[in-house]
């Protein structure tokens, strides 16, 4: 059976001015992750990761080279379109969580299908499955300052995953949790990720959490230098 590309870069760079200053943030970056595979991205501060997930999450464009999203060239596209990939092809999962202080974790699950306009039905159902798939059945009704760091990750892994996109992105999704914690998150992201074929490209300062990936690049000064297959 033929692999599914899901995410490439194809040598792909990213100069900021800063002043009369111009930095370069990525020189030359090309890389591609399949359908269902987890792909962790280390490298030290200003090394070019968070650069990394800003071209494959369609909020920043390169200066050349090309950014491609499930087939689509997302490159040069107008904001209107990058607004669709965004909402239909991208989940995100952040450090802090950033989850909606008023809604439940129910509520902040099933929010991006709400937007994405699927049934009420279709919604409950995903909603409650993922929750099962999370270990928070009985944490549906309680809002984010009612949960553990933890818990509150679960939730946005959950969220992440709930309109079924066929790219994840996760910015040191346990940079803020105990090694206990993050090793649960981290175990749930990678079992969800797998069981739904979605991709999984994550930024991780932690080698722990890095070895649950299939691969590990490592970036040094805008470019990868190691790309590392996990047995």
């Amino acid at each position: 059976m033929q692999t599914q590309t899901v995410v490439e870069l194809i040598d792909a760079t990213k100069t900021y001015r800063l002043g009369e200053v111009l930095v370069e943030a990525l020189r030359g970056v090309s890389m591609k992750a399949s359908r269902g595979e987890i792909v962790a991205i280390m490298g030290p501060s200003g090394s070019g990761k968070s650069t990394i997930l800003n071209l494959i999450g369609a909020l920043d464009a390169p200066t050349s080279g090309k950014v491609i999203i499930a087939g689509k060239d997302i490159s040069r596209m107008p904001e209107s379109k990058l607004g669709e990939i965004r909402r239909d092809s991208i989940g995100y999962i952040f450090q802090f969580y950033n989850l909606i202080p008023v809604l439940t974790a129910y509520e902040n699950i099933e929010l991006p299908m709400l937007i994405a306009g699927l049934t009420e039905q279709k919604r409950h159902a995903r909603v409650r499955e993922l929750l099962e798939l999370v270990g928070l059945a009985d944490r549906a009704h309680h809002r984010p300052d009612e949960l553990s760091g933890g818990e509150q990750q679960r939730v946005a892994v959950a969220r992440a995953l709930s309109k079924r996109p066929p790219l994840v992105l996760a910015d040191e999704p346990t940079g803020d949790l105990d090694s206990k914690s993050g090793m649960q998150v981290m175990t749930i992201l990678r079992d969800l990720a797998k069981k739904e074929l979605s991709t999984v490209v994550m930024v991780t300062h932690d080698h722990q959490m890095a070895s649950l990936a299939d691969r590990i690049l490592e970036i040094r000064d805008g470019k990868i230098v190691k790309e590392t297959e996990i047995i």
